[in-house]
């Protein structure tokens, strides 16, 4: 699974013309908070994915999670739903899809701080953004902690951005972490504690990837940063 530049929209980007037609690709859905670039984000991860030859279709609505049938048929969903607001019932659509082979992947806000009230939606993404200390332009440190292939060959580095504090499954596997505190404020009462970067998990038979940076298009759009969220779309 995997993305590249915003492109103006067709009719043959939407959800619209694949709904019935059973056509294996990625479903780029995006939208909500707009200080997290949506629509930059979507169209950055559909440039990837359409570079690694995969049928890419974008949508700006919610509508796609309705029909349980046509959401099956792709091989991955891509949210990029910062907040917002998500009915149950579409919430445990996209649940039901995954769980049956369905690939998941996003980054940031886009996936682990989206639709806060469903519960469903956070077991099955493995983690809920709870803070980021210090707030955006925080500089920190990205440690490789695993030899799986979504890492393997990219070292450590850095970044100057948000660090997101999260709570996570216990189930996910984790690839890399960053170390807080950096910033003074009441978790650091606890002393360091390492909160994961990038992760995957399994939801059913579906696979599940995670990676927490992403809050503005230009952190991750090249570097060991991209590498990653390429990997992952994979």
């Amino acid at each position: 699974m995997s993305a590249g530049g915003l492109a103006p929209r067709t009719p043959e980007d939407t959800w619209a013309k694949m709904k019935g037609a059973r056509m294996k690709g990625a479903l780029i859905t995006w939208g909500g908070w707009p200080g997290h670039e949506p629509d930059k984000i979507a169209a950055l991860l559909a440039g990837w994915l359409r570079e690694d030859g995969m049928e890419v279709h974008v949508t700006d609505s919610l509508d796609c999670f309705d029909d349980a049938a046509a959401l099956t048929a792709v091989d991955l969903i891509v949210p990029v739903w910062t907040m917002s607001e998500n009915t149950r019932a579409r919430a445990q659509v996209v649940a039901d899809a995954v769980a049956g082979g369905v690939g998941l992947a996003g980054c940031h806000g886009g996936m682990c701080d989206s639709f806060r009230t469903e519960v469903v939606w956070h077991f099955m993404t493995g983690a809920q953004w709870v803070a980021h200390p210090g707030n955006d332009g925080v500089r920190y440190g990205v440690r490789i902690i695993s030899d799986h292939e979504l890492v393997a060959g990219i070292g450590n580095f850095e970044v100057e951005t948000e660090q997101y504090y999260l709570h996570v499954d216990p189930a996910v596997r984790v690839h890399a972490v960053c170390d807080f505190p950096l910033v003074d404020g009441p978790h650091a009462a606890n002393g360091p504690v390492a909160v994961p970067v990038v992760y995957s998990k399994l939801w059913g038979r579906g696979r599940v990837y995670y990676n927490a940076l992403g809050h503005k298009v230009t952190v991750i759009d090249h570097g060991p940063a991209a590498a990653l969220i390429r990997r992952g779309l994979r």
